[in-house]
């Protein structure tokens, strides 16, 4: 197996070169090819995106989806240029993105219909019936890469917004709050329509609601550092809440 870092050095583009490829498929791969590399196959380079371009270029588009309410998701078959998620598009395939899905569940449901259509459009390009599309000029949206400052949730934001959040950077890595100076993931929680001064905790029972700048989160399932994940209400046995505990 070759796992080139980058396929920035001449010697990595000669072994590529070297397998006589028809084509370079890439999925998730983070880093774009230099141009030697795009050149390898013979059919050229080809990108499985998680998106429907020129929605969401770029590192992770299935977490920007979840954190914009997206209600679509998809994958593009493109064929790459030297710019970032910039080239034609061989075909779409849209997907829906259900109230209950994260980036986990999302991510699965991309793979299996990019499989599938990676396989239709090589077919394609191999029997010349193949039409890349250029994007088109507007619509375009940038996916940047989730940083850690990302997944601390700002109680003064929308419930809702908060509640994708979680969704968002669930499995990996967690969206995270600060109770008493120390990190909690939340990994489950509803929107619930009540209010408080953000961050201060109105109830705790089956579920801790937490004020948000509109709204509140309930949440169901939590995670202090070094700990397993808990329910709420196993979660209280080990820590007590009362109400106007604040997440800061």
């Amino acid at each position: 197996m070759f796992q080139p870092a980058n396929l920035r050095s001449p010697q990595d583009i000669a072994r590529v070169a070297a397998a006589s490829a028809d084509a370079l498929v890439v999925a998730a791969y983070g880093l774009m090819l230099p141009p030697a590399a795009l050149q390898a196959g013979r059919h050229g380079a080809f990108n499985i995106h998680a998106s429907l371009l020129p929605r969401w270029r770029g590192a992770a588009p299935i977490q920007r989806a979840l954190l914009a309410g997206d209600r679509e998701s998809g994958v593009s078959i493109m064929q790459m240029d030297a710019g970032l998620d910039t080239g034609p598009v061989l075909s779409r395939h849209p997907a829906p993105i259900t109230p209950d899905d994260d980036a986990g569940t999302l991510h699965d449901k991309l793979a299996a219909l990019g499989a599938d259509a990676i396989v239709a459009a090589l077919a394609d390009v191999e029997a010349g019936r193949a039409c890349p599309v250029p994007q088109p000029p507007s619509g375009e949206t940038y996916a940047a890469k989730i940083e850690k400052a990302d997944t601390r949730l700002d109680w003064k934001q929308p419930a809702v917004a908060l509640e994708r959040a979680v969704r968002a950077f669930r499995p990996l890595p967690g969206a995270y709050g600060l109770l008493d100076g120390e990190p909690v993931k939340i990994w489950r929680a509803r929107v619930v329509e009540k209010a408080g001064e953000p961050g201060s905790v109105l109830h705790s029972g089956d579920d801790i609601l937490i004020a948000c700048g509109d709204a509140a989160l309930a949440v169901s399932e939590l995670q202090r550092a070094g700990g397993r994940r808990l329910s709420a209400k196993e979660f209280l046995r080990g820590h007590r809440l009362s109400a106007g505990a604040r997440f800061s």
